[in-house]
């Protein structure tokens, strides 16, 4: 058992536990990506979605019900920043025109680790919402964060001077 912010006991194996601890896993594995970034403002932009993730992952430890002014929560704005940085990227990178294979430079190879442990961190927090009531715009934020991950892999190649790989179906 473990207690959650409000005093509540649950199973180290409940869905909660499941969500903010693969939230837990994403940011220490972009804090891999942020070690290994490249020039310009890569790392700033790891550093501020660490931030998020901390906020979220206190939103999810935190039951509805528990009003604390203590606790932040995910809100829009934080899916605003995320929309805006991502139209902001695209519009320095090429239109893609073929699926890309994770990897290039160090940092994009994490950034993708990154992007799928998000996606199972997006299955947990579903998961989750099935069984219970969350804050709604957690499932928003965390599948337009995937996206977000992916454009900045893109980006920190495209600052490496690397290309995209290429992926090359056989015929």
């Amino acid at each position: 058992m473990t207690g959650l912010f409000g005093g509540r006991r649950v199973g180290k194996d409940s869905a909660r536990i499941e969500a903010y601890g693969t939230v837990d896993e994403l940011n220490a594995q972009l804090g891999i990506a942020h070690a290994v970034a490249v020039a310009g403002d890569l790392g700033e932009r790891i550093t501020a979605i660490q931030n998020n993730l901390f906020v979220l992952g206190a939103d999810l430890a935190t039951p509805l019900d528990l009003s604390s002014s203590r606790i932040q929560r995910i809100e829009q704005r934080h899916i605003d920043a995320i929309e805006t940085a991502i139209d902001e990227l695209e519009n320095q990178l090429d239109p893609i025109r073929f699926f890309i294979l994770p990897g290039g430079h160090e940092a994009a190879a994490q950034l993708h680790m990154s992007r799928t442990i998000c996606r199972r961190a997006e299955r947990c927090i579903v998961h989750l919402a099935s069984l219970e009531e969350i804050n709604e715009p957690d499932v928003r934020y965390i599948n337009r964060l995937s996206d977000y991950l992916f454009v900045l892999a893109r980006y920190a190649n495209k600052i490496a001077g690397k290309p995209d790989i290429r992926w090359i179906q056989e015929e």
